[in-house]
Formats: structure tokens, sequence, C-alpha cells
């Protein structure tokens, strides 16, 4: 029998059952883990670029059309000018010699640089190779035409709309990989799409700075150097 004079040993107390709060917190962490390894892995997963006409060399012509020779005859001779997606992308090849620069030169290249044409916006990608594996980043471009008392003026866009009808903001800026991402995430590759556009001031300021009207749509774009009917001076 137990001496009566020894102190007894304390009964453990049942376990408190964990608080909504911190199980609140366990999930949202889970759950943020979750999402930032699924966005790791959408980026490391480039987009495919088999839809874009053009894409494809079998389907390209021997002879791309000069599209700086078309746009200054548009002008010259007042009549709109319809490029479409496969006729862009066959051109693009022939005048960009597009190179990665900077300490990453021996480890990146650049494989080429694609346009895909959608209603009311363009994707310009940049398809590369990191390492061996490819890999791809995209920018979303908008026209934004408003006749003015000086003439029609005309402001391209670093977006693609929104993400969701009912989601106004963020606006979606283009893709990384086969993730979107809102528009703020380009100041990464910006700077590479200035040294792009860089490489055609004579194309951009034809079909862009002096062309009144512009259309862009499924698989074409339009390009009107006539002004509008409510701009245009009436005869006398």
């Amino acid at each position: 029998m137990p001496n009566a004079e020894d102190p007894q040993e304390p009964i453990p107390s049942p376990a408190q059952p964990r608080g909504c709060f911190s199980r609140l917190v366990v999930l949202i962490l889970l759950l943020s883990a979750v999402g930032l390894g699924f966005a790791i892995y959408s980026m490391a997963q480039p987009q495919s670029l088999s839809d874009i006409q053009g894409y494809d060399p079998n389907s390209r012509a021997k002879q791309p059309r000069d599209v700086k020779m078309m746009l200054e005859i548009s002008k010259a001779r007042s009549y709109p000018v319809t490029l479409t997606e496969g006729e862009i992308n066959q051109w693009l090849p022939g005048v960009l010699n597009g190179k990665q620069g900077g300490l990453l030169a021996d480890k990146v290249t650049l494989e080429g640089v694609w346009v895909r044409l959608e209603d009311g916006r363009a994707e310009v990608v940049m398809e590369r190779k990191v390492m061996g594996k490819p890999f791809t980043v995209s920018v979303y471009l908008q026209i934004e035409q408003t006749e003015t008392e000086n003439g029609s003026k005309t402001a391209v866009h670093f977006r693609g709309g929104s993400f969701h009808p009912y989601l106004p903001y963020p606006k979606c800026g283009g893709r990384f990989g086969q993730l979107p991402v809102p528009q703020g995430f380009l100041l990464f590759v910006l700077p590479a799409y200035k040294n792009l556009a860089a490489a055609f001031p004579d194309e951009i300021r034809l079909g862009f700075e002096e062309m009144p009207r512009i259309k862009i749509e499924k698989g074409r774009l339009t390009l009107d150097p006539r002004l509008p009917a409510s701009a245009a001076t009436p005869p006398p």
C-alpha cells in the first residue's frame, strides 16, 4: 500500500483543443505554399505556340511580305492595309537578329519573337531557351485611339484586359510561361521589350504613330491612314 505521507503524482489535464485562429493561420500558410508551388511550376512551363500562324516553319512563305514597304505605300496612297498574323510572324524572323546579352548570355538563347492577334489585343511572345530548356514570356498590347482638335491620338497600353469580368483590377499584363501575371509584374521584362521595339523604329512610326485608325482582330491587324469621317475636313 502506498504511504499516505508520499506526495501524489499530479494527474495530467486533458489536451486543450487548438483554437480556431491558429487553425486558420495554418490553413492560410498551407494554401499559400500550395499556391506558390503551383505558380512556380506554371512559370516554368512554356506556353504552347502551335496555334500562332506562321510559327510552323513548314507553313511559312518563301518570300515574306515587306511590312515596311507595305506601310509606306499605304500611307502614300491613302488606303488601308491588312496584315495577317501569319504574315507578321513570317516577316519577323527575317529582320530580327535578337541575341541574349548580360551575364547569362552563354546560358540563355533567344529562339524567336512571335505575335498572337486576338480580338482587341495582341500578345507579343518571346521564346527563349534557358540552359537548353524552353521558356516563354509574353506581354499583352491594347491600342487606344482618341480624337482631339489636333487629330487622332494613339496610345499603346501594356495590358490585355481584366482577369475576370467581376474583377476589373488589376489588369492582366502578360504571361510568364503559362501563368497570367498582373500588369505590375511587367517591370521585370519591359527592358527586353523596349530593346525589341528599338529594332523597328520605322515600322512603329508608320504603323502606330502615323495611322489614325488601327484595329486588332482575331488573326489580323488593319491599319488605315485615312482620317475618320468625323475628323475629316469637309469639302469647300
